[in-house]
């Protein structure tokens, strides 16, 4: 079926689903397409043809069919929940309801109107009626812009790549409506960000591009109601560019909204305040400004002492303090550097700092989203591959004077997946469709070219052999090339719906089209995704690449920088999104240690996301939520870092371990301490008395009731990893722990688990160890995703046998039960290989511990608070600036 025709026949039928409320169910959409196909049986081609406007209309077969069934169920039956809101206590007695109650009623709601309509080819239409509540909720708590005199902080919390730039820009449609004159959208400090950026706000706001209509402008527009943007896709903000665009316009003798997109650096934004001083000596009175801080914990946050602010925090503030009217709002995917902004900070030359003080709003994803859970949690890592072949060729630690001589192995099979992945994609529909795959391995620009150019090197050579013997029938024993790629096809995707001569040969067609491209600041040839013809990018960058910006298409990633930062190493992962159609194809190349960093700061940041939940449900604020992000037991690192400090030799750090497990995911190696911790645990059994539960109930032994004074001596015998007592990098913070049970007079739980391995026996207890992977490290073990306790463990202290049912889904639910902290034994091995066989060398018995909490972020429990000596992670601190410098 050509293409005019099945779009045609995807519209048609897409025009009667969009008449059906609600999420569609697969059921309907099939009763759709039989009732479709069914018409087309009963008239001639030449009559649908007409019905749907086109002359020459060509009848489907099996195949069109069910592509057209992939297609709409990827499109209308998707869901996505509406996000969850918390409140400052002022803001609580505000007027909070005056945009959805009354203004938005009384609006024309033009330039929302035309962007929802504009969104209905691109948006399943659940997720255009959350993103429609979603921002109204936000507009009802950034003020009314008819107000004599505001200043409202908010934060909007999203997914990373899940949509912030469509829900912003909804947002600022609504503003526009609502009577928000100057809208002030702050990208990242790259100019790829920005551009991209106000090419977006151009299709969903503008309407227009150097005079031509565009995205939601097209055929929708009126003239008088264009706003005026005073940047453009080329240029950022200056003074100069600016009088000359207003031509003497300001914001009293204009009816219509006036944009800038800016890059968030310095020199800009004092070009905006200069400007706005020049035409207002005094503060703007009569007019609201709407900042929309995007990325906001990168740059904006204040990292010095409150009364010498960083440079741009320090602008920002004085932008804002330039109106009587003003609204910030924060967008962010990882708010942890925003959490940390003193809530309490305020002087009377800047104002208030950047705190959320007024409202949170976390934004749900959609199902369709391919994000961090799906990825490394919940997928079976079935879009992983894990590499070891790399250092050797891009060490992890390097200057910029490197000079790799060749492309790891793996990266070789990258490139080869990824034009397999063009092909397919091509052979499913999807040949108009961009393609991009990301090469992450470094921030320094002079190896970006070093790297460019070997794998333009070797893809010139695949291009070579393809091109040559891809249509032949015998084309893998023709080209060591394509015997590669026939490799890479088996290893990857064999189990796709096409078999590899059909592969092969539609890459001969369309491999010549693939590029390299490179991203960074001295970029000589600029990656681009044109409207009116596809783009197939291997795209190498680093710092450019790692904040906002949107790789289209993007299937094949490989991956090897690094950072302990939660923000920075959620930001580096592009590959999160929407890969509609081709989800399954797509493949992360990236170190098994990286793969664990990535596995428990998701972990950690889901529990945030919970938190947050909770926290509503409490009437709970933006202070609490603040306080509990800084007291997680996973945030020491962060906040110390953050703060950079400070010059102090100590600190005092609060932490609280209510609703939180904590494991010995990193493990003695050494022969001694293993035997020493595997007598610590014995030492601890000898001491219980008779066990309340027994694996004949339950998934172990439970001991309910135990002194803590056992618990304490346990705690002090068992050797935890490395001299890491605060949990800097194993996340287990032993110190914390200990105090926990030195200050908390309660009794405890105490469970041995048994799981599915060998017989362990100790006396009168007998279990099966549990079987668990390891990645073994120089002098210490890692758990494999760095979890020692399977997902229902702590449900063995449930006593309820309906309930422990009912929480076995949710961990944190489980820990809310919980009567008094658990401490869970385990007695590891070593897993089987791949093909079922006993590891060569295999470890046997390894002890770990893990302990589980009880409660949530809205218990009222005392914080554990130490004091400590700086030195200590000094070292840890100085390798962490030199990962977070931006390209060389």
């Amino acid at each position: 079926m050509d293409s005019k025709s099945y779009e045609a026949l995807r519209d048609f039928i897409s025009a009667k689903l969009k008449k059906v409320e609600g999420a569609l169910p697969r059921t309907k959409i099939i009763e759709e397409i039989e009732n479709t196909s069914s018409l087309i049986q009963t008239v001639t081609p030449e009559m649908f043809g007409k019905l749907l406007s086109l002359d020459n209309f060509e009848t489907p077969d099996e195949s069109d069919w069910q592509k057209l069934s992939r297609d709409l169920e990827l499109h209308f039956d998707v869901r996505m929940e509406h996000g969850i809101l918390i409140q400052g206590e002022e803001q609580r007695e505000r007027d909070t309801k005056w945009w959805t109650s009354i203004a938005k009623q009384q609006s024309k709601n033009y330039y929302w109107s035309r962007l929802r309509k504009y969104l209905e080819d691109s948006l399943p239409p659940e997720v255009i009626k959350t993103l429609d509540v979603d921002t109204d909720i936000v507009m009802n708590n950034i003020e009314n812009p008819s107000f004599s005199a505001f200043s409202r902080y908010g934060m909007v919390v999203g997914h990373v790549q899940s949509g912030k730039t469509g829900n912003f820009s909804a947002l600022v449609c609504k503003a526009a409506d609502a009577g928000y004159k100057f809208i002030v959208v702050i990208s990242g400090d790259k100019n790829n960000l920005r551009t991209q950026t106000q090419e977006r706000l151009n299709e969903s706001f503008v309407g227009q591009t150097n005079g031509v209509q565009v995205g939601a402008g097209k055929g929708n527009s009126d003239k008088e109601l264009l706003p005026i943007s005073l940047t453009t896709i080329e240029r950022d903000f200056n003074k100069a560019d600016a009088d000359k665009s207003s031509q003497g316009l300001n914001f009293d003798n204009v009816r219509v909204p006036i944009l800038l997109v800016i890059k968030k650096n310095t020199s800009t934004l004092t070009n905006v305040i200069e400007w706005l001083q020049r035409q207002y000596v005094n503060k703007v009175r009569n007019h609201a400004m709407l900042v929309i801080d995007d990325e906001s914990d990168y740059a904006s946050i204040n990292t010095k002492e409150s009364d010498d602010p960083t440079a741009i925090n320090k602008k920002l503030r004085t932008l804002l303090g330039l109106f009587h009217k003003s609204a910030y709002v924060a967008y962010t995917a990882t708010p942890f550097a925003n959490i940390f902004i003193d809530h309490q900070i305020e002087t009377e030359e800047l104002g208030r700092d950047l705190f959320p003080k007024d409202f949170i709003y976390a934004l749900d994803a959609p199902t369709n989203y391919f994000g961090a859970r799906r990825i490394f949690l919940d997928g079976g890592r079935k879009h992983l591959v894990p590499i070891s072949d790399w250092d050797g060729d891009l060490p992890l630690k390097h200057k910029s004077d490197l000079k790799p001589a060749k492309l790891p192995t793996s990266l070789l099979h990258a490139i080869r997946c990824f034009t397999l992945v063009t092909s397919i994609r091509n052979l499913r529909g999807q040949a108009s469709k961009h393609n991009s795959m990301l090469i992450h391995a470094t921030r320094f620009t002079d190896v970006h070219k070093g790297l460019s150019k070997l794998a333009e090197d070797y893809l010139d050579q695949l291009k070579d052999a393809v091109v040559s013997y891809g249509k032949l029938p015998d084309a893998e024993h023709q080209s060591e090339y394509v015997a590669a790629i026939k490799a890479s096809f088996e290893a990857c995707f064999a189990e796709t719906e096409f078999k590899w001569p059909e592969v092969i040969g539609r890459l001969a067609d369309i491999i010549p089209g693939i590029v390299v491209r490179e991203v960074h600041q001295k970029t000589a040839v600029p990656l681009e995704y044109r409207k009116d013809m596809p783009t197939n990018a291997i795209v190498v960058g680093g710092t450019s690449l790692a904040r906002g910006f949107t790789l289209e298409g993007l299937s094949i990633s490989y991956f090897i920088r690094n950072t302990i930062f939660y923000d920075t190493l959620l930001q580096m992962g592009r590959w999160f999104g929407y890969r509609t159609g081709y989800e399954d194809l797509c493949r992360i190349f990236m170190p098994g240690d990286r793969i664990a960093d990535f596995a428990e700061i998701i972990r950690s940041t889901e529990e945030l996301f919970d938190d947050f939940k909770v926290m509503a449900e409490n009437n709970m604020t933006p202070s609490d939520f603040g306080l509990a992000v800084k007291e997680n037991p996973d945030s020491l690192l962060q906040v110390t870092a953050r703060n950079k400090l400070k010059s102090a030799k100590e600190i005092n750090h609060s932490m609280r371990l209510e609703g939180r497990l904590k494991e010995t995911s990193y493990l003695r190696s050494d022969e001694k301490d293993v035997s020493d911790n595997l007598n610590a645990v014995r030492a601890l059994l000898d001491s219980l008395p008779a066990p309340s539960k027994t694996p004949d109930e339950t998934s172990g032994y439970l001991w309910r009731s135990v002194d803590r004074s056992l618990i304490r001596k346990f705690l002090g015998a068992y050797k935890v990893y490395g001299n890491d007592r605060l949990g800097l990098t194993s996340r287990m913070p032993i110190a914390f722990i200990e105090k926990y049970a030195e200050d908390n007079p309660a009794s405890w739980d105490v469970a041995l688990h048994s799981g599915f391995g060998d017989p362990f026996t100790y006396k009168d207890l007998r279990i099966k160890k549990e079987r668990r992977m390891f990645n073994k490290q120089s002098g210490f073990l890692e758990l494999q995703n760095r979890q020692v306790s399977s997902g229902t463990a702590e449900s063995i202290a449930i006593e309820d046998e309906d309930l422990r049912k009912e929480l076995s889904r949710s961990r944190g639910k489980t820990r809310e039960h919980l009567r008094c902290p658990l401490l869970m034994l385990h007695i590891l091995q070593e897993s089987l290989d791949d093909d079922g066989k006993e590891k060569e060398n295999a470890l046997q018995e390894i002890a770990a511990f893990g302990v589980s909490f009880p409660g949530n972020a809205a218990s009222k429990s005392e914080t554990i608070t130490l004091r400590i000596n700086t030195v200590y992670y000094q070292n840890i601190l100085r390798e962490l600036e030199e990962s977070e410098e931006s390209d060389d």
